[in-house]
């Protein structure tokens, strides 16, 4: 599956945010964005997933322009910045919610069995994350889009999730963006910057140091 977006006119209090934007993914690959806190990161994705609505766009699919919202096809599922579970939820239920095995996920993270019984705010915001970007990787969607999974989240966590991505791409088109650019570059088969307003395919570290990405953000 090759999903791809372009012609997007996005504008907030008459300021700009994105109109100059493509971007290509695609089954077996990780696409990665990066850029400047403002840039339209998040906006992009919530496109993609169709929780907003911009002036314009266009997303196809194999070449297909899709006219309705990528969620109400259950093609694609979204991991937001906000938090996705609900306080109250009992961690056992979430993951019966999202078809997902408890005990296939406590051998990959040994240290959450002893939350088996709890509730999402019983959780800290790092271990919320785990669980929150676990279960979207595992919901069988053709397309995943990930906002920030790394935030808050403990280093060895990090590297079990970038495993997990590796594996999931094998059948998934994943979108990820995050401020933590070396792991976006590591993960990411290919790479985006945005920058008033439009995207740029880049490929190396260098090229960030380039648009003076590094130097803020660093």
């Amino acid at each position: 599956m090759i999903l791809e977006i372009d012609n997007v006119e996005l504008s907030f209090d008459n300021k700009r945010i994105l109109y100059g934007v493509y971007l290509k993914s695609e089954t077996g690959k990780v696409t990665g964005i990066l850029g400047r806190n403002g840039c339209g990161k998040t906006s992009l994705l919530r496109i993609l997933f169709g929780s907003l609505m911009p002036k314009y766009k266009n997303i196809r699919i194999d070449g297909k322009t899709q006219k309705g919202k990528l969620y109400g096809t259950y093609l694609a599922a979204y991991l937001p910045q906000h938090k996705l579970l609900p306080n109250n939820l009992k961690l056992l239920k979430a993951f019966r919610l999202f078809n997902s095995d408890w005990g296939i996920f406590t051998k990959t993270f040994p240290a959450f069995d002893k939350y088996k019984n709890i509730r999402v705010n019983e959780l800290s915001s790092g271990e919320l994350r785990v669980i929150e970007t676990y279960l979207i990787l595992n919901s069988n969607k053709k397309i995943i889009l990930l906002d920030e999974p790394f935030s808050f989240i403990a280093p060895i966590y990090v590297e079990k999730i970038k495993e997990l991505i590796q594996i999931k791409k094998k059948e998934s088109a994943i979108v990820i963006t995050d401020h933590f650019y070396r792991d976006i570059l590591e993960i990411s088969d290919s790479v985006y910057f945005l920058k008033d307003g439009y995207s740029k395919l880049i490929s190396s570290k260098q090229e960030l140091e380039d648009q003076g990405y590094l130097n803020l953000e660093d």
